[in-house]
């Protein structure tokens, strides 16, 4: 079933939408596994971090399905995605420094994603700039295409 598209609204993702979209979805794949491990064999030990884990996994999905949808939709929701998403790092990442015994076992967003490379940091800046850029390009009218000229004359014969 194919989507109805309002005019001037934005495709799915293209390029770096696209490789934003792939990095968004192996990391809720990854971020899942773990925690869905993690809260099935050794809740007791660490709740809040395998719940963090747990919802960091459901912001990246969310993340890849606004992107991978496009539209004013898709924009919206992958905007929130990734606000919620950089805020969860800074917070996590600043308790998890601060305070090292409410987190006995490491999320995601442990020391600001220190674990996963500093992906989880970077990531949701990465998106925000794609959605800002793309948002701009909306905005921005189409290119007016160089007036007409009149067919060359053919010389007389």
């Amino acid at each position: 079933m194919a989507e109805h598209r309002v005019p001037g609204d934005a495709p799915p993702a293209e390029g770096l939408g696209r490789v934003l979209v792939a990095l968004y979805g192996v990391f809720a794949l990854a971020a899942g596994a773990r925690a869905a491990v993690q809260l099935a064999t050794r809740f007791a030990e660490a709740p809040l971090a395998y719940l963090l884990s747990a919802a960091a996994a459901a912001v990246y999905l969310a993340a890849a399905a606004g992107l991978l949808r496009g539209g004013r939709a898709g924009r919206r929701t992958a905007l929130v995605a990734c606000v919620v998403e950089l805020t969860g790092v800074l917070v996590v990442g600043a308790l998890s420094l601060a305070d090292p015994a409410a987190f006995p076992d490491e999320t995601v967003w442990s020391g600001f994603g220190q674990g996963y490379g500093y992906v989880p940091l970077v990531l949701p800046v990465l998106g925000l700039l794609y959605l800002r850029a793309q948002g701009r390009a909306q905005k921005s009218p189409p290119p007016k295409s160089p007036p007409k000229s009149p067919p060359p004359k053919s010389p007389p014969s």
